[in-house]
């Protein structure tokens, strides 16, 4: 089954937002603990960015979680 690449980033973005809003982050408080600026985030969350392996890690990692759950959780 092919997954809609556009369709994909949004769910992860969403899930990003959620997650981040549960542990009580502002999205700038979040950007700074991941290594990436506050826009580049926002359009994370927005699912306007294909982000790389590596910025998953570290979104997972600031969310206490691993890639795969974060993945899981946004059904990829």
């Amino acid at each position: 089954m092919a997954i809609d690449h556009e369709k994909a980033q949004q769910r992860l973005g969403a899930v990003i937002r959620s997650q981040r809003k549960a542990l009580g982050y502002s999205q700038e408080a979040f950007a700074s603990h991941c290594g990436v600026h506050r826009t580049y985030m926002g359009a994370v969350e927005r699912g306007q960015r294909n982000i790389s392996l590596m910025n998953i890690i570290r979104i997972a990692n600031a969310l206490v979680m691993k890639p795969s759950e974060l993945l899981a959780l946004a059904k990829l």
